[in-house]
């Protein structure tokens, strides 16, 4: 598994789940570009777990510390490093689990791929943590891409048998677009929403994950 993508932009994400911390480092961004650290925080405090009952538990700050390539609130254009501290850690549940390859997981095939070397607690460099830096970095990225008047807009389309309203395809204004992202849960149909959360809700009740 490559841990590092890109051409015109390369992005590079490290650590482990209950490791020190995580991060990433993007190299190639343009100079002279202002970060918005608020809203970055805005955008990060979406995925940050703990906040919904049908989420991960695990409680976690989420605080992105740029190390590098950033000076008087702009870019400087060198490569730009964020460092993401790992805290609420449970290492200890999973040292029965070390030997184990657990389904839906990449447990075996990261054994196979670092021959038995890697971190397995949390699921190690595999692990849904991982998914802070790649926030961090697409938080800088829609922040660049919006002062160009480009807009980047996404919403939940469906959840087992939910589905939620499409994108209008012709009349569609950056408003609009973005709408769903200020949301709780995003979808364009709040109705729909519901029904997607009431039957995340039942699968968790069963508690087959």
């Amino acid at each position: 598994m490559s841990s590092s993508w890109g051409n015109l932009i390369k992005l590079s994400i490290f650590g482990e789940s209950h490791g020190t911390a995580i991060g990433v480092v993007l190299d190639g961004l343009p100079s002279g570009m202002p970060i918005d650290m608020d809203a970055l925080l805005a955008f990060m405090d979406r995925r940050r777990p703990g906040k919904a009952r049908f989420a991960t538990s695990r409680k976690e700050t989420d605080h992105p510390h740029i190390l590098s390539g950033y000076y008087r609130g702009q870019t400087t254009g060198t490569p730009l490093a964020i460092v993401i501290q790992n805290g609420d850690t449970h290492s200890s549940d999973y040292a029965q689990m070390e030997h184990i390859a657990r389904p839906a997981h990449a447990d075996y095939t990261g054994y196979l791929r670092y021959h038995g070397a890697q971190d397995p607690r949390g699921g190690g460099h595999f692990s849904g943590r991982l998914t802070a830096p790649l926030v961090a970095a697409g938080g800088i990225a829609l922040q660049i891409l919006q002062k160009n008047q480009i807009f980047v807009g996404a919403h939940i389309a469906s959840v087992g048998d939910r589905n939620d309203l499409s994108f209008d395809p012709v009349n569609l204004d950056a408003k609009s677009l973005l709408a769903p992202g200020k949301k709780f849960f995003p979808v364009v149909d709040d109705m729909a929403g519901e029904k997607m959360q009431e039957l995340i809700e039942s699968c968790r009740m069963s508690q087959d994950s």
